[in-house]
C-alpha cells in the first residue's frame, strides 16, 4: 500500500511539474506572439510614415505608385553631383505636371521645398519661442 501511495505521489508530482514546462511554454508562445504583433504594428506604422513624408517631398507623389517613388528616390541618391540632381528634379517635374493634366489633377508650379530648410522669413518670428522667464517660479 505504502509503495503504491508512493508511486501515486511521484506520479502527481511529475504531473505538476510537467504542466509548470507547458504553461511556460505557453506563456513563452504568447509573448512572442504578441511582440511579432507589435514589431508588425510598428513596421507598418513606420511605413505609412514614410509614404506620407514622401508624399510630402516628391513632387506629385500622389500620382506615382511605390516602386516609381522609389526608383525616383534611388535615382536621386545616385545621382553624382547637384547639378545632376536638378536635371533629373526638372525632368520629374515636367513628367509629374503632364500626367497630372492627362488626369484633370492641379499640382502646384512650384516643387516642394528641398531638405527641409526654411524659406526666409519662416519661422517663429516675434514674441514665438520660449522667451524670457515664464518658468516654475512664476
Amino acid at each position: 500500500m505504502l509503495k503504491k501511495t508512493l508511486t501515486m505521489a511521484a506520479l502527481a508530482g511529475a504531473l505538476v511539474f510537467s504542466n509548470g514546462f507547458v504553461l511556460a511554454a505557453d506563456q513563452d508562445r504568447d509573448q512572442t506572439r504578441s511582440q511579432d504583433q507589435t514589431r508588425d504594428r510598428i513596421k507598418d506604422r513606420d511605413q505609412d510614415r514614410d509614404q506620407d513624408r514622401d508624399q510630402d517631398r516628391v513632387y506629385g507623389s500622389q500620382l506615382m505608385t511605390q516602386q516609381e517613388r522609389n526608383e525616383y528616390r534611388n535615382k536621386m541618391r545616385s545621382a553624382k553631383t547637384e547639378q545632376e540632381r536638378e536635371q533629373i528634379r526638372a525632368e520629374h517635374h515636367e513628367r509629374m505636371k503632364v500626367r497630372a493634366k492627362e488626369r484633370g489633377v492641379t499640382l502646384p508650379d512650384d516643387p516642394p521645398a528641398r531638405g527641409g530648410a526654411m524659406k526666409p522669413g519662416a519661422g517663429m518670428g516675434p514674441g514665438g519661442g520660449m522667451g524670457s522667464g515664464g518658468g516654475r517660479g512664476r
